[in-house]
Formats: C-alpha cells, sequence, structure tokens
C-alpha cells in the first residue's frame, strides 16, 4: 500500500518554530510531528510515503533519510513549484501512487493527530465497495468548520456544508482518506481543492463513505492547539502504553521525559508535559501544560505554563513563563523575567518583562 500526506506551505501559524525547521518536523511529544503518521501507515503495511510538499523539499528529504532505514519504508517527495491547494498535489503525484495493483491509497492532512485507526478504515472501505472513505470526527463547535452530513447506519456522505450557521451535524472532516485509483480521475493538475471540489462530487454520485473516528483528534497546526492535542495524545498513551510515561514524586498526571534530559530536586512537573532530549530542569521548576524541545536549560525555580518552548533556549532563575508564550529556537529568557504570551523569534536574548501578548522580533 502507498500513502500521500499533504505536507504543503510554509507552516505560518506555527512561527516561531517553523522559522528554524519546516513544519511537519516541529517535534510533539518528543518526535517530529510527521513521524507519528510515517510510524501509524508502516504499521498497517504502507510501504511507500509520498510527501507533497512545496517548501523545503531538501531539508525533509535530508531528515527522513535516517527513519526510511529505522523504519525500512520508502519516503519520497513530490514538489509543487506553485501552491496546489489539497487535491491538486494527488494530481502531480499520480504516477508515484498508482502501480496498477488497484490498491487504494491513504491521504493525511500532516496538522493532524489522532490515535490513527487505519486497519479499521481499510475495513470499512472494503466493506462499502464506494470510492473513496474519509474519517470524520465529532465536536462540540461545528460553526467553525466544514461540516459532513451522512447518513448514520451506511456512513454514506450526503453533502458538505461549509461553516454552517444553522445546525446540520456535529461531524467534520478528520483530515484522513483512503481512496480507490479511480478517484484521480476526478482531479486536474492545477490548484484545487479535495474538500470543496472532488469529495462533493464524488458524494453526488453516492460513492463518498465517511467512518466516525474513535478515540481523539486534533489538528495541531497552531499553538493552542498544539497545547490542546499534547493533553489530549499524553491522555491516550496513558490508556494505551502507560509505561512510555514519567512517574515519580515529582511528577503530576500526564508527562513524557526523554531518557537524556535531567530533573533536579524539588521540581514539580505535570500535568501535561513533554521533555525534549537533552534538557536539564534545575532544582525547584514547576512546569505544567507546556512543551520543553531537545537542548533546552531551564534554571532554578522557574515556572513555565501552557507554553511551548523552542530548541536549545534557555529560561532564567525564577522567571515566569505563561500564557501562550512561544519561544522560537535559541533564545534565553534572563533571570525574573515574566512572560504572559509573548512570542518570540529565533536567537532573541529578553531582559525585560512581556506584560502583555507581543512579538518580539
Amino acid at each position: 500500500m502507498k500513502a500521500l500526506i499533504l505536507v504543503g506551505g510554509f507552516g505560518t501559524r506555527l512561527r516561531p518554530l517553523t522559522l528554524s525547521v519546516p513544519k511537519p518536523l516541529v517535534d510533539f511529544a518528543n518526535k517530529p510531528m510527521i513521524l507519528h503518521q510515517i510510524e501509524a501507515l508502516k504499521d498497517i503495511g504502507v510501504t511507500e510515503v509520498v510527501l507533497a510538499i512545496n517548501y523545503q523539499p531538501e531539508v525533509m528529504l535530508n531528515f527522513l533519510k535516517d527513519f526510511e532505514e529505522k523504519l525500512d519504508i520508502k519516503i519520497t517527495c513530490s514538489q509543487e513549484t506553485e501552491p496546489l491547494g489539497t487535491a491538486g498535489p494527488l494530481a502531480l503525484a499520480r504516477d508515484k501512487l498508482i502501480d496498477g495493483s488497484g490498491e487504494p491509497f491513504f491521504v493525511l492532512n500532516s496538522d493532524v493527530i489522532s490515535e490513527y485507526p487505519l486497519k479499521e478504515m481499510i475495513k470499512f472501505h472494503k466493506s462499502h465497495g464506494g470510492e473513496a472513505s474519509i474519517m470524520v470526527t465529532k465536536v462540540d463547535e461545528p460553526s467553525k468548520y466544514g461540516v459532513v452530513v451522512m447518513e448514520e447506519t451506511t456512513g454514506q456522505v450526503e453533502k458538505f456544508v461549509e461553516k454552517p450557521k444553522l445546525f446540520v451535524g456535529n461531524k467534520i472532516n478528520a483530515g484522513i482518506y483512503l481512496l480507490n485509483p479511480s478517484v484521480l480521475d476526478h482531479i486536474e493538475l492545477r490548484p484545487t481543492s479535495i474538500e470543496k471540489e472532488v469529495f462533493p462530487k464524488i458524494a453526488a454520485n453516492k460513492k463518498l463513505y465517511a467512518m466516525v473516528l474513535p478515540g481523539f483528534w486534533m489538528d495541531i497546526g497552531q499553538p493552542r492547539d498544539y497545547i490542546t492535542g499534547l493533553r489530549l495524545y499524553l491522555d491516550s498513551l496513558r490508556k494505551k502504553t502507560s509505561s512510555k510515561l514519567a512517574s515519580g514524586p515529582h511528577i503530576l498526571g500526564n508527562v513524557i521525559v526523554h531518557e537524556t534530559a535531567k530533573i533536579g530536586e524539588g521540581c514539580l512537573i505535570g500535568p501535561d508535559v513533554a521533555i525534549g532530549p537533552g534538557c536539564t530542569i534545575e532544582s525547584g521548576v514547576r512546569l505544567s501544560c507546556c512543551t520543553v524541545m531537545r537542548g533546552v536549560r531551564i534554571k532554578k525555580h522557574a515556572c513555565i505554563s501552557s507554553s511551548i518552548i523552542g530548541w536549545h533556549s534557555t529560561v532564567g532563575q525564577w522567571a515566569r513563563v505563561e500564557n501562550m508564550t512561544i519561544l522560537g529556537e535559541d533564545v534565553h529568557v534572563s533571570d525574573e523575567v515574566y512572560s504572559n504570551g509573548g512570542v518570540v523569534l529565533p536567537h532573541k536574548e529578553i531582559k525585560t518583562s512581556i506584560l502583555n501578548p507581543e512579538i518580539v522580533m
């Protein structure tokens, strides 16, 4: 089987982290976002993953070369010279996706984190005999999304309603698809949307089916959702393989700590924290609802909550960092500084407090 991951563009919503690496390589729970997907695909027997990309393909490929060998899976790029939307890339990668076997292929949106029930999806796809299957997820606030209106028992999709004003349902497109090769005949090589142009056509022919995603789902393409996604992911890890989570008197709730990280005396860590490789957390530090990426140093008695600390940054003694503060790579927060929602670009030193959310260039 093959799979296409829609990687796309610049990842502007996750800046300043994406100023250092392409978005799919930003760490999430101590491994690059895209690796969560590639591993899930490998687990159900996918042998080749195609990345549809229009930005820094060489950075992506160099990085993924190591994983190709480790995971024993072929990873190739299909590079767009102009942004082609969410369907155009499928037409561009047509020759890579079709091998004459007639087998369906997966398409995933690279920002989505979930439990990836791909095996169940293959079973569902084969059972309904349609042309395409999509995963949908239930949300509390459907008016922000495109809603999928479907027949409850069979899963047959009737129509899509973009950002509905009146309630039509609470199931939205989860960005995970399984498509027959024939779907590619509906797609032209031009900028085009799979959600707005391709799927409605297939639905009109009664060949599109939706499966409700079991477990959690999050689009982690922006900081607030990234932090929420981490909470959901760690919660799911607790249920499935809790041995991967940290434990001890200094740990509160779900926390993941890389084995090479060092944690000092008298810290209180959690809930919902990821601490990356080579980090040093000095004594008396308080961390909650945050990600601390590779090579970060948090000095004594600092307090960090609801924030993302980028690679190789330092947070000074008695500093307080909170309210969706995002530190880019190699940012240095001085002792006793307060950051309330500061978004700090790479290689900066912060010597005075950031009292209200702002971008620090």
